[in-house]
């Protein structure tokens, strides 16, 4: 059984994660880059591909700030925490969802991410810090092309034709 001071660990922990989401959400950068220690191992690369990397708190709010500003509302949904504490380290793990929501003329105005998140965080004199950040991406859906969308261009699978199809002449007998 878990003492008292390990479970408030653990809720303090969850809080800065939630704290995390909830700036997402708001953009709230500031808020969001208190959540992050110095330097953060990064890694979102099964959405994006390439490499992990280590980010400051500014580059990864800059980050998500640009890339978030053309949808009018971002929600995260976070839940399913298993958190492990040591001394002054622990591991986090969550099932989250994240929408975005960007009114278009296709009316097809969600997009959603769906995943889990494994955390690193570590103690320190102003609380829990995270300084590994992996999002596992489990499935997207909705409209992915959801910002060309809303500028009326076609969506990134629709195929260009290079020239026009040709159609078949009925055989003559």
């Amino acid at each position: 059984m878990k003492d008292g001071h390990t479970l408030l660990e653990e809720a303090e922990i969850i809080d800065t994660i939630n704290r995390l989401f909830i700036g997402t959400d708001d953009r709230n950068w500031t808020q969001v880059k208190q959540c992050f220690s110095d330097k953060v191992l990064f890694d979102m690369t099964s959405m994006a591909g390439g490499e992990p990397s280590s980010l400051t708190p500014q580059q990864i709010a800059d980050s998500w700030e640009k890339g978030l500003q053309k949808l009018k509302a971002v929600h995260h949904q976070a839940g399913n925490y298993r958190v492990t504490v040591r001394d002054q380290d622990a591991d986090a793990f969550c099932y989250a969802t994240a929408t975005h929501y960007l009114p278009n003329p296709t009316k097809k105005n969600v997009r959603t991410f769906v995943g889990s998140y494994e955390f690193h965080l570590v103690g320190t004199q102003t609380g829990w810090k995270i300084d590994r950040f992996k999002f596992n991406l489990k499935y997207p859906d909705g409209n992915l092309d959801l910002e060309s969308s809303a500028e009326g261009k076609p969506p990134s699978w629709a195929k260009e034709e290079s020239e026009p199809q040709q159609t078949a002449k009925p055989a003559q007998t």
